[in-house]
């Protein structure tokens, strides 16, 4: 019977992972407001703008993508977007039928509190003393005052917004290259440093430091999934619904993204 359970978790929270990195956190967080700013057509642009906006085709080259493994990678874009639309919305939809927002507020702010290491780690690890600090402060208000984090005093009252970092960011913060794209059946874009990144992440978060059941487990990271992607815009959807290419797209705005998060990490 325990196996049983085991097994249904599992298959009710795999596909839910993709939001990770599809909705992870706010749309301009993720990929901007108007992800056409982020199509980039093939082709080189009229000769005759070349002279008027250098800059244009500089920033083109900056901006190239190592995707070596393309033809599949779209294979996966595919399956991903299948997931997205034929499981994950219908999930979220009949999950914010049930809760009503301020209840998914309150339980998206306690897993935001539950991971304030990988935070505080990160910030520390990039340099960034002043957030480290406040993500401290943070966590010790919210986890007293703000009853185990489903409050949020420190931002309401205390003015102590969130600080975020993760480890993918921090390797690029000390100039470790991204390496090539790819795009993780159920988990969506990434790269090679990125992916490291995740894994490194995974260590520091507390669900490593108890010896929870793996039911429990599954079951705490598909309600944790399922509740961020009720709570945030449908960035994804708007990006399909705009773009010629959604993979391109989609890779371009990951790409985009990251690098200028980590390039702000450095100022």
């Amino acid at each position: 019977m325990k196996l049983w359970r085991l097994l249904t978790a599992f298959v009710i929270s795999v596909p839910l992972l993709v939001i990770v990195l599809l909705t992870g956190v706010s749309a301009e967080d993720t990929y901007g407001i108007g992800g056409h700013h982020y199509i980039l057509e093939e082709g080189v642009p009229d000769p005759d703008l070349l002279g008027e906006d250098e800059e244009w085709l500089d920033e083109q080259i900056e901006f190239e993508i190592f995707d070596p493994f393309e033809p599949l990678n779209r294979v996966f874009f595919t399956f991903n977007d299948r997931l997205y639309f034929w499981v994950l919305k219908p999930v979220k939809t009949g999950y914010s039928a049930v809760l009503p927002e301020d209840v998914r507020l309150s339980i998206g702010n306690f897993f935001y509190n539950l991971a304030a290491p990988i935070n505080f780690v990160n910030t520390l690890l990039q340099g960034r003393f002043r957030d480290s600090g406040v993500v401290l402060k943070r966590f010790l208000i919210n986890t007293t005052v703000g009853v185990y984090g489903f409050g949020d005093v420190a931002a309401e009252h205390f003015d102590l917004q969130p600080a975020r970092g993760d480890f993918g960011e921090t390797l690029g913060t000390y100039n470790i290259g991204e390496g090539f794209y790819i795009c993780w059946p159920v988990f969506g874009p990434s790269n090679v440093r990125d992916t490291v990144g995740i894994v490194g992440d995974m260590y520091l978060h507390p669900n490593k430091w108890v010896d929870l059941d793996s039911g429990v487990e599954i079951a705490g990271r598909a309600t944790e999934f399922i509740n961020r992607l009720s709570i945030t815009p449908p960035v994804y959807e708007e990006i399909v619904e705009i773009s010629l290419d959604p993979y391109v797209a989609t890779r371009e705005a990951y790409a985009d993204y990251r690098r200028k998060l980590i390039e702000s990490n450095k100022k």
